[in-house]
């Protein structure tokens, strides 16, 4: 591609784009591995769940991806799959205890189950321990997160539309209506939590082969509020507000680069001022369709005006 550019010309674009990426490529891989963030746990959202386990199951497939690259050498692919579905199998494992649990119960069920493995992960000597794991393969590219971003977006496209995303829906709205209505609730909140705990594992193994080092800290209850923010913070009515949630928390720190260390209360006050004045997120699809048809009246009085 740089050749073909370079032939017909756009030596000038290429200067630019060097420039441009070597500024801000980590921000890009930051943007895609957000949005990603943001989805997995759109889907125990849609379900009705609210688990903060997120931020440790991308841990459990950070670590897992890694090891894997590092002590085996198989491919960066079977190293990514391998990186989603552990942490779907752990998953899976504590779902049919836990989901039994409601609202807060579930939230601080699933906080705790992320310090047990924040607490594992300091104790064994295969992860580095409290210095965590150094030397990670630098392997992903940019079009890895956009194509598995894409991949994210078509596939939860695809479940929203379908008996699933309607069983999702209907849990959500009202539980009892729906176990009366024969909709397998259990079944449906550990399939919502499974396919959530296998995005974050996929992009944990992503972020992990970008920033070349991991340690326990990384997914911590910061972490888990933090992924949690994106998504409230966006919307979770539509897949677009996932995905621009997470992208616009993460442009946001380097707006703000002087209040870095105050980043977790930003999280909070942004998590507690969207829940009072914007309870479906920024991206409202009704409040947008409203909008539109208050700017097209008052564009249209204006022009009968002149």
């Amino acid at each position: 591609m740089t050749e073909l550019l370079t032939t017909l010309g756009a030596t000038g674009f290429l200067d630019w784009w060097d420039g441009f990426w070597s500024t801000y490529n980590t921000v890009i891989f930051s943007l895609g591995v957000n949005a990603m963030l943001a989805l997995s746990i759109y889907v125990t959202l849609s379900c009705g769940l609210l688990s903060l386990a997120n931020a440790a199951f991308m841990g459990i497939g950070a670590y897992a991806a890694s090891l894997i690259s590092m002590q085996t050498g198989l491919p960066f692919p079977v190293a990514l799959a391998i990186g989603g579905i552990l942490p779907a199998l752990v998953a899976l494992m504590i779902g049919i205890p836990t989901l039994r649990l409601s609202g807060v119960y579930l939230a601080m069920a699933t906080l705790g189950f992320g310090e047990v493995v924040r607490v594992i992960v300091l104790n064994m000597d295969i992860t580095g321990g409290p210095l965590g794991l150094n030397g990670i393969p630098l392997k992903t590219e940019w079009w890895h997160i956009v194509l598995l971003l894409a991949a994210t977006l078509y596939i939860l496209a695809r479940i929203r539309r379908s008996k699933i995303g309607r069983a999702f829906e209907a849990i959500k709205e009202d539980e009892v209506a729906a176990r009366l209505m024969g909709v397998n609730v259990a079944g449906y909140k550990l399939l919502a939590f499974v396919i959530g705990a296998a995005i974050a594992g996929v992009a944990g193994g992503l972020n992990a082969h970008y920033t070349f080092t991991i340690g326990p800290g990384n997914y911590a209850f910061e972490n888990a509020v933090e992924i949690l923010t994106m998504a409230v913070f966006g919307g979770t009515s539509t897949l677009i507000g996932p995905t621009l949630g997470g992208m616009i928390l993460t442009l946001l720190p380097e707006a703000l680069r002087d209040f870095d260390s105050y980043r977790s209360v930003v999280n909070g006050l942004i998590l507690v001022l969207v829940i009072l004045y914007l309870p479906k997120g920024i991206w409202d699809p009704r409040r947008i369709r409203a909008w539109v048809k208050i700017f097209s009246r008052r564009k249209t009085q204006a022009g009968g005006t002149n």
